[in-house]
């Protein structure tokens, strides 16, 4: 029991919350392979915290920047608050040495499978807003969360788009994009392009332009915002 509440004590210090309700953070850290009931697992947080991170998001990006359109900021929004995104927060705060895992999980912190720290993270938020409330999960969020919308909304996020898409596609899914010409239209002078973008043989949207370059561009940017599920749902080869 000692050794439970010294790794509760220690994950408190690393997210810089002290819970009022020592239980719920309990619960957040339970992977369902690690106890004896769904119930008892990080699932409902992490469904209340995946909703929370998401209305942060939007909320920052709404008054952050007044000039962006609702398309540009639902691009943006798909980027930031990704399975990836979280993982790496999760990671940095090595939430997964406080996490209970079952039989079938590795307990290495550098093999635990990118959408368990994805989830436990969201948890996190879950449980921080049912013990502190609203100000307390926005301000803990955007201390990790703000750095990552600033990089992507001031960037040129759909020149950029090609670049983030084959990151996020290396790290995930270990292989890269492949764009492939879908069709053209016009005169030989004045052609139109659809390119639409593979990843281990799924297909996503194509996307017209008026050379394929710019049409790529589009392709990875449409890509990006379909790529937000569970290392589980990726494509499978």
């Amino acid at each position: 029991m000692d050794g439970e509440n010294n790794s509760i004590e220690e994950c408190q210090k690393a997210l810089g919350y002290f819970f009022k309700k020592s239980e719920l953070l309990k619960s957040a850290l339970s992977h369902a392979s690690g106890v004896d009931s769904r119930q008892a697992s990080n699932e409902r947080l992490e469904f209340l915290g995946d909703s929370i991170l998401g209305l942060i998001c939007c909320e920052f990006l709404y008054h952050r920047f007044p000039d962006l359109q609702e398309g540009e900021m639902t691009k943006i929004k798909s980027v930031v608050v990704s399975r990836p995104t979280c993982a790496k927060i999760s990671g940095q705060l090595n939430l997964g040495a406080f996490m209970v895992l079952g039989r079938g999980v590795p307990y290495e912190i550098g093999s635990i499978p990118a959408n368990i720290l994805a989830d436990v993270f969201e948890a996190i938020l879950g449980a921080m807003y049912l013990d502190g409330g609203w100000d307390i999960v926005r301000d803990f969020a955007l201390r990790h969360l703000s750095p990552v919308i600033e990089e992507v909304a001031c960037s040129d996020l759909k020149n950029n788009a090609k670049s983030l898409l084959q990151q996020i596609v290396q790290r995930e899914f270990g292989t890269t994009p492949q764009y492939v010409l879908v069709d053209e239209k016009g005169p030989d002078h004045s052609k139109c392009f659809m390119m639409a973008v593979t990843i281990k043989g799924q297909s996503y949207n194509g996307e017209w332009a008026k050379n394929k370059k710019d049409a790529e561009q589009s392709a990875a940017l449409s890509a990006l915002t379909k790529i937000q599920g569970p290392v589980a749902d990726a494509p499978q080869g």
